[in-house]
């Protein structure tokens, strides 16, 4: 059956989960709950996957999680694999920044995967349709007035319209989202003054080849990521910083003798070229009642940084797991609040973070375009050159790849530990080689590491239990034993004679 089917999704009128919104954040939903059996409904307006790049890098973390579903294969055929990261200033590089290097052993995917989101989608479209998913295309959806309290939302499609009744809706549809102007939340925030553009060029020449490259001016900058699967030279795309204008002003022509002047980039042929005003939003809840925001219907911000499909992937990841155990009854209705008090901070930090760098780049201020023009040609060879040896170069890959990420593991958490943050605990299982493979099946379990045994407390927990021979260069200790969640994060650790104790209590249907 074609996946890309415009027909309804099924005749069901009820379902356990309904997602509303088909870019990789809902399809990455969708895909999570029907791997472990659980009955989603998947509807959008589009009439397919888009057909735009749009997003083109993905995270090593989102590798991980594609990993974890069996597909990372699918999505490396597909992409160019990008391990190299290249500053500079003008028309004048910095060098190359060795990004593959510095990853090499914190993750199976230590470089940057850059793939389309038509591509992304196209995948995720087709997987879930293997699932027995197909998604509703060309869906016209109508929100329930009672809302909260209603889970009746009318669906409509060339041939019928019907109520579809959920125990759960997600708003997986997009920065405008309905589903959150429906349900009254706020999206916090404001719009950046700045026009940008966004170019997929064939022919490219000006800057590093087979490299991100970042090039900042007085009050402009460009990104180019190389889109290297389309077999087409020098095919990348751009995304741009222009001076001060209206969305209007600027048209591909402008932008070309702009770049060429600026940046000396030129390039050949064109396959889409657009301008946009970039939003920084959060939405003030995630959740209400039985009604969830995911991906940029709940948070947008600058490109810079290439976080905003990713970071909407995991808000699918972590919801999707926990909408799991609550519809097998294993945990209570309450622990999906766990979903906003893990997922919106991160949101916060990363609004936070990719303004102040999208204020270094841009800021007007004497001080900062002295930085930018003459200090940073300066310095920048001799930094880059030493990053891969600082002690804090795992760090900021592991910010840049979203691997870095840490949620306090529930409300007390941040007081019992006085705000420090534990180097395993709450924070993504560390990958050691050969304990990923055990994450394939979703489930909770317990890891022990260098000779542990994790086998006696699993099955008094009655989980499964994994020991694995060696912790890597990781924070996992031998004579400790790990609660890793089905998302990957480590709930808790604790030694083998307490664990069955502090486990327990880190269950969330203990």
């Amino acid at each position: 059956m074609d996946p890309h089917s415009t027909a309804d999704p099924g005749a069901e009128n009820t379902t356990d989960v309904l997602v509303i919104g088909a870019g990789p954040t809902g399809l990455l939903l969708a895909i999570v709950l029907a791997v472990r059996g659980v009955r989603v409904t998947i509807v959008d307006r589009k009439p397919g996957p888009t057909r735009e790049s749009r997003a083109v890098v993905v995270q090593a973390r989102t590798m991980e999680i594609y990993a974890q579903l069996g597909i990372s294969e699918r999505m490396t055929a597909a992409s160019a694999d990008v391990r190299l990261f290249a500053p500079g200033f003008g028309r004048h590089g910095f060098g190359v920044v060795p990004i593959g290097a510095i990853g090499t052993g914190l993750t199976p995917f230590p470089g940057f995967t850059v793939l389309e989101q038509s591509q992304t989608e196209s995948i995720l479209t087709e997987y879930l349709a293997e699932l027995g998913v197909r998604v509703g295309w060309n869906a016209t959806v109508t929100l329930p007035p009672a809302l909260p309290a209603s889970r009746d939302v009318t669906v409509g499609f060339a041939e019928e319209s019907r109520v579809i009744r959920a125990r759960y809706v997600v708003g997986a549809d997009g920065s405008n989202s309905m589903v959150r102007r429906a349900l009254g939340i706020e999206f916090e925030g404001s719009s950046y003054g700045h026009t940008f553009f966004v170019c997929d060029a064939d022919g490219l020449r000006g800057l590093t080849a087979d490299a991100i490259n970042v090039r900042l001016g007085d009050a402009e900058f460009l990104l180019s990521f190389p889109l290297g699967a389309e077999g087409v030279p020098g095919h990348q795309r751009l995304i741009g910083l222009l001076p001060p204008g209206g969305v209007g002003d600027i048209v591909e022509a402008s932008a070309r003798a702009a770049v060429a002047r600026m940046f000396g980039v030129e390039w050949g042929d064109s396959r889409c070229f657009s301008t946009y005003r970039v939003q920084h939003r959060v939405a003030t809840v995630f959740r209400r009642g039985s009604y969830f925001l995911a991906g940029d219907a709940g948070h947008v911000h600058s490109p810079v940084g290439a976080q905003g499909m990713n970071t909407g992937i995991q808000d699918a990841h972590n919801l999707a797991l926990k909408l799991i155990d609550v519809i097998a009854g294993r945990a209570p209705e309450s622990s999906l609040d766990r979903y906003e008090a893990e997922r919106q901070p991160v949101a916060v930090r990363l609004i936070a973070s990719t303004d102040r760098v999208f204020g270094i780049a841009t800021s007007p201020r004497r001080r900062d375009r002295v930085l930018r023009r003459w200090l940073a040609p300066l310095l920048a060879p001799a930094f880059i050159h030493m990053l891969p040896h600082l002690p804090g170069a795992s760090r900021l890959f592991g910010y840049l790849s979203q691997t870095r990420i840490h949620y306090w593991m529930d409300a007390e958490d941040k007081l019992r530990s006085a705000g420090r943050r534990d180097p395993v605990v709450g924070r993504r299982l560390p990958w050691t080689g050969d304990n990923y493979d055990a994450l394939r099946s979703f489930d909770w379990q317990v890891h022990g590491y260098a000779g542990t045994d994790a086998a006696p407390a699993g099955a008094s927990l009655a989980l499964p239990a994994h020991s694995f021979p060696s912790t890597g260069r990781t924070a996992l200790r031998g004579g400790m034993l790990y609660l890793v969640r089905p998302d990957g994060f480590v709930a808790a650790k604790a030694t083998p004679a307490n664990a069955v104790r502090v486990f327990a209590r880190a269950l969330p249907w203990r």
